[in-house]
C-alpha cells in the first residue's frame, strides 16, 4: 500500500476531477450557487477526501470502507452532472469530459477495492 495518500493514482485522478468540476460549475447560473453547484462540488470534493482519510487509517478494512464511500460520492457526482446537462448548464463536451474522468476514477477505485479484498481473502486463509 502507498505510504501516503498523495502517492495513490486514485487520489491524484480524483483531484484532477475536482479541478474540472470547479471549472465547469463556474459557468452555471448564479441562481444555482447554493443548490446544484454546491451539491456537485461537495460530491466531487468528497471523493479525494474519502480516499485520503481512508488511507490515513493504515488499516485495509477501514480503507475499503472509505473507498466505497468515495465510489458512492462518484455515483452521486455523475447523477448531478447528468442533471446539470439536462438543465443545459453543461455542454455536451463538458458532460463527455466529466463522464470520462468519472469512469476513469471509478475503474481505479474498483481496482483498488478488489486488490484490498483479494489481500484480505489471502490473509484470512493463512
Amino acid at each position: 500500500m502507498a505510504q501516503h495518500y498523495k502517492d495513490l493514482i486514485a487520489w491524484q485522478k480524483a483531484m484532477d476531477l475536482v479541478s474540472e468540476v470547479y471549472a465547469v460549475t463556474d459557468c452555471f447560473p448564479k441562481r444555482e450557487v447554493y443548490s446544484l453547484t454546491d451539491q456537485i462540488r461537495r460530491a466531487a470534493v468528497s471523493i479525494p477526501s474519502n480516499i485520503a482519510e481512508g488511507q490515513a487509517h493504515f488499516n485495509n478494512g477501514e480503507f475499503m470502507h472509505f473507498l466505497r464511500h468515495a465510489r458512492g460520492s462518484l455515483a452521486e457526482l455523475e447523477t448531478q452532472v447528468l442533471i446539470a446537462h439536462r438543465q443545459e448548464y453543461a455542454t455536451d463536451s463538458q458532460l463527455q469530459g466529466l463522464v470520462k474522468q468519472i469512469n476513469e476514477v471509478n475503474r481505479i477505485l474498483s481496482g483498488l477495492i478488489n486488490s484490498l479484498t483479494s489481500r484480505k481473502s489471502i490473509q484470512a486463509t493463512r
